[in-house]
């Protein structure tokens, strides 16, 4: 009887996690909840899957990157005159065709090098630290250290080292705008699904590295690491595409090749010439600085390279491809540039997704009174309320009240940084508000120091709403317009 032993990576491999009870995740993952994963077992996972990072292939290096510069038909035209130039004794004509090949070379190195370091943004969206529980104990690590069966403990503002399926949640929210393009939040619960196919987005139980937590708070067991991963398998697939030369870079390598094959014709043809009427073919050694046939050839040859042309074209081309940057869109290879300008349709979906997962407030209208918030800050109205809770200004009471409840009635966590700048954490409608508010004056820690909150309803989809109940003055009241006048 033949025996075949399964390896951990055969059982983690493939597998449909999402519509497995969490019984039968923790018995294939070999690991308690409760304890972890042992020493031994970290170990040996560790040498099976490698650590939990995206590993970066097919980028290339500056070398690659001037070789590829030098090596087009054009600039190898160019490299040839200024050999010709050389041989000949034209001191002029090699430093002019010299300093073109080497200002063209920079100037494509320079912007395909950023390009491509640009691309590995990917790698930023993981997280650095993780929160996991190992050997029954909780300990904060690096990510890159995670293996499956890992438990990892969540909460609002963690980001998601590694593919995971959820063991437990408490009101889980997770934004996965990165992954899915969809800027709500997500609500996660450990139940198994039915559908074995559900698309990523509606796996309610599974969290994907690259993701946030915006609310709530949860754990849950690692299933895959590293390129295995949905973000992993992105950044592959990114990678392994292979890029067509562009409509420019065709016409270029033919213009190339043309005006090689018209410098060899024009040298042949005056050569023969030459010949014809009794010149020397090489110069008389005794005589340097007679003709011949030869020599005069090749000048001929030189003289049909148009040396500027390359440097023409790729000034051209970062030029544009800088103006395209300042509309935030990124240029990889100059003749992209060229490309993008033969297009004359882009078909887009845009439905319920949002470019940067950011929403902004822009006006604030209460009662029919209209502020525009850029005109607010613009004036300078910013003293509405200070720490204690003065200072209103009378003109935009209103507003400010308005934007004072939604930040107390509000779970997503603000954090003052350097400059005046505001680091956000929780659900972008949230976070808008409250950064509408800061910008008010009304800074959500100092608010919630001077109002704590002592009870809340949470959101309700029969309610329709979220109610918060804070201290204002010693006295327990109802976050109400009314009450919140009063205390102003």
């Amino acid at each position: 009887m033949a025996l075949h032993a399964t390896t951990h990576k055969e059982v983690t491999e493939g597998a449909a996690w999402h519509i497995l009870d969490t019984e039968t995740v923790l018995h294939r993952l070999e690991v308690d909840v409760n304890t972890g994963l042992s020493t031994l077992q970290i170990n040996e996972r560790l040498a099976q899957y490698g650590e939990n990072e995206l590993i970066e292939k097919g980028l290339k290096s500056p070398f690659a990157i001037l070789w590829e510069q030098l090596t087009n038909p054009l600039v190898l035209l160019l490299i040839f005159a200024a050999a010709l130039s050389a041989l000949l004794g034209k001191i002029d004509s090699l430093i002019a065709i010299s300093a073109i090949v080497i200002l063209n070379a920079i100037l494509g190195v320079v912007q395909e090098y950023r390009a491509e370091q640009a691309m590995a943004a990917l790698r930023k969206m993981a997280a650095p630290l993780v929160r996991v529980r190992r050997g029954g104990q909780v300990i904060d690590m690096e990510a890159r250290h995670l293996v499956p069966g890992d438990v990892i403990i969540l909460e609002a503002g963690s980001i998601i080292p590694a593919d995971s399926r959820i063991v437990d949640s408490a009101n889980l929210r997770v934004q996965e705008a990165s992954l899915t393009g969809e800027s709500q939040p997500v609500d996660k619960a450990p139940g198994a699904l039915t559908d074995q196919n559900a698309s990523l987005g509606d796996r309610t139980n599974m969290l994907y590295m690259g993701t946030s937590v915006t609310y709530g708070r949860g754990s849950a067991v690692v299933v895959e690491t590293g390129m295995k991963t949905q973000l992993g398998r992105i950044a592959e697939l990114i990678q392994s595409v292979t890029s067509e030369k562009t409509p420019l870079q065709r016409r270029m390598d033919e213009l190339g090749q043309v005006l090689i094959r018209a410098a060899i014709v024009v040298m042949i043809v005056a050569v023969a010439i030459g010949l014809a009427v009794g010149e020397p073919l090489l110069p008389d050694p005794a005589d340097p600085n007679g003709h011949s046939v030869l020599l005069d050839a090749v000048a001929i040859a030189v003289a049909v390279v148009p040396e500027g042309l390359a440097a023409v074209v790729t000034i051209s081309l970062a030029l544009g491809a800088q103006r395209m940057l300042r509309r935030n869109a990124l240029i990889r290879k100059l003749p992209a540039v060229e490309t993008l300008g033969s297009v004359t349709t882009i078909c887009s979906d845009k439905t319920g997704t949002l470019t940067e997962n950011r929403m902004t407030v822009t006006v604030v209208d209460v009662a029919g009174h209209k502020a525009n918030m850029d005109e607010v800050v613009q004036n300078g109205i910013l003293t509405l309320v200070n720490a204690n809770g003065t200072g209103v200004d009378s003109a935009l009471a209103s507003e400010a009240i308005t934007l004072m409840g939604g930040t107390l009635c509000n779970d997503s966590i603000i954090e003052t940084k350097g400059g005046g700048d505001f680091h956000l954490i929780g659900d972008p409608t949230e976070t808008a508000i409250a950064l509408a508010a800061a910008r008010f004056g009304l800074v959500k820690p100092q608010l919630e120091a001077v109002f704590p909150r002592v009870g809340e309803a949470p959101f309700d989809s029969d309610r329709k709403r979220m109610t918060t109940i804070h201290n204002f003055n010693e006295s327990l009241a109802i976050s109400d317009n009314e009450r919140m006048m009063k205390s102003l």
